[in-house]
């Protein structure tokens, strides 16, 4: 049957191309696993020797994903990834698809698969043990359809524990909640990234904050060194909980700008590392590495460039706005949306520290689904002026028209908005 399901998803993701109606990301594994539920298992035990990395986490899963395969295939590996932020079942699914041949042989050597909050435990059920799995961090996102960081900690933690030794846990110290998941999972090498740079800290108290008690006990934690959010230098007065001792703490140069992209650079980095590259070698690729879509990714639109930060979360949007702050943007333009990949509830734009921005920037532009309730949180951040524009293909035009040749114009979006934006701007769909 596989071979088969195989067949027609391929033949899929051709119509799907050559009609310029997605990617095929999503639909064959989404066909496929609707005939065959254990369609990813099958498929991954028929290719024993694909080595297999997990990336999961709130933000920063398709960067760090495309910054190790960079990394990878410019040191000689052959690499396959779920394109396009398809971090479902049906997209790994497809991805198995498209990368299998009629024999159901994979001609690679690892897969690197995003994974959404939900689908890591899903997933751990259909690869009982990949050899590595990155956890990032985790924030709040999409409560509609998640719920509060507690309830997918324990998720994480609990599909954890059936583990073996075949798997490196690469965790992020900084996150108390995802440091406390390398406790528990016994016999899995563990290992810890993070920052150790007290320049990068501030000493403002953010409204995204969702990881300030203890794991273990449930006291109030201590922190010498914030750097954003809930990530830092922490400890536990009452338990004695400590951050973990950091296996990797910089990376030999960072492509990308922001205090988040080092720690996705530093998982990258540290994973690179455990399978055996060199830091000089490592070095040399990340100073060519170009971004993913939609994250930090320039395009040239009319002798213009445009350069846009997904922004889709309180903590996310917060460290896009900082980021842009820092590179002295003028002209902005947010977009925000309320469908299942961004969430219906959007309320957690009230979470969002507008106020610090304020008077940063010369030109916004507001669109989006959801325009007025993103107009209505400026107003009350003080913004003093800036045009709202329903329509997003007029709201990117009056943006660019303001935008002049020697600058950028950034666009910050939700996910759903990302996509459009992204298919207007260069008549592509990704999905």
């Amino acid at each position: 049957m596989n071979v088969l399901l195989i067949f027609l998803g391929k033949f899929t993701i051709f119509v799907s191309r050559l009609f310029n109606l997605g990617s095929g990301s999503t639909w064959p594994g989404h066909i496929a696993l609707s005939a065959n539920k254990n369609f990813i298992k099958e498929i991954i035990n028929k290719n024993f020797h694909l080595k297999i990395i997990l990336v999961a986490g709130t933000n920063g899963k398709t960067t760090t994903g495309k910054l190790i395969q960079t990394i990878l295939e410019k040191n000689g590996e052959k690499i396959f990834q779920n394109t396009a932020g398809a971090n479902l079942l049906n997209g790994i699914a497809s991805s198995l698809i498209l990368n299998s041949n009629l024999s159901e042989k994979i001609n690679k050597d690892f897969a690197i698969f995003e994974i959404d909050e939900n689908t890591l435990p899903l997933i751990l059920k259909e690869i009982n043990n990949p050899d590595f799995i990155i956890i990032l961090n985790l924030f709040r996102d999409q409560l509609d359809r998640y719920g509060e960081v507690n309830s997918i900690s324990k998720k994480w933690g609990d599909a954890l524990k059936k583990l073996n030794e075949k798997t490196t846990l690469v965790l992020n110290a900084d996150d108390p909640q995802v440091a406390n998941l390398g406790l528990h999972p016994k016999g899995v090498i563990v290992r810890f990234f993070g920052i150790n740079d007290k320049s990068l800290s501030t000493t403002k108290n953010q409204h995204a904050v969702d990881s300030t008690y203890c794991p273990n006990c449930g006291s109030k934690l201590e922190y010498s060194t914030i750097y954003y959010s809930h990530l830092g230098i922490w400890k536990c007065p009452k338990c004695g909980n400590v951050r973990p001792k950091l296996s990797l703490e910089i990376s030999p140069i960072y492509p990308l700008s922001g205090i988040y992209n080092q720690y996705n650079t530093n998982a990258a980095v540290l994973i690179a590392k455990e399978i055996g590259i060199t830091l000089d070698k490592i070095k040399l690729v990340l100073s060519e590495f170009e971004p993913a879509f939609g994250r930090q990714e320039i395009l040239n639109i009319d002798g213009k460039k445009v350069q846009i930060f997904l922004s889709k979360n309180p903590t996310g949007f917060n460290e896009s706005l900082k980021t842009i702050s820092i590179l002295n943007a003028k002209n902005l333009l947010i977009v925000l949306n309320d469908r299942i990949p961004d969430g219906r509830d959007v309320s957690w734009i009230w979470d969002v520290d507008f106020e610090d921005f304020s008077s940063q920037f010369k030109n916004i532009t507001v669109s989006g689904e959801r325009t007025f309730d993103m107009e209505l949180r400026l107003k009350y951040a003080e913004f003093k002026k800036f045009e709202t524009e329903e329509n997003l293909t007029k709201a990117i035009n009056i943006a660019i028209s303001k935008t002049s040749k020697n600058e950028i114009l950034y666009i910050l979006p939700t996910y759903s908005a990302m996509l459009e934006v992204r298919k207007i701007l260069t008549g592509k769909k990704i999905l």
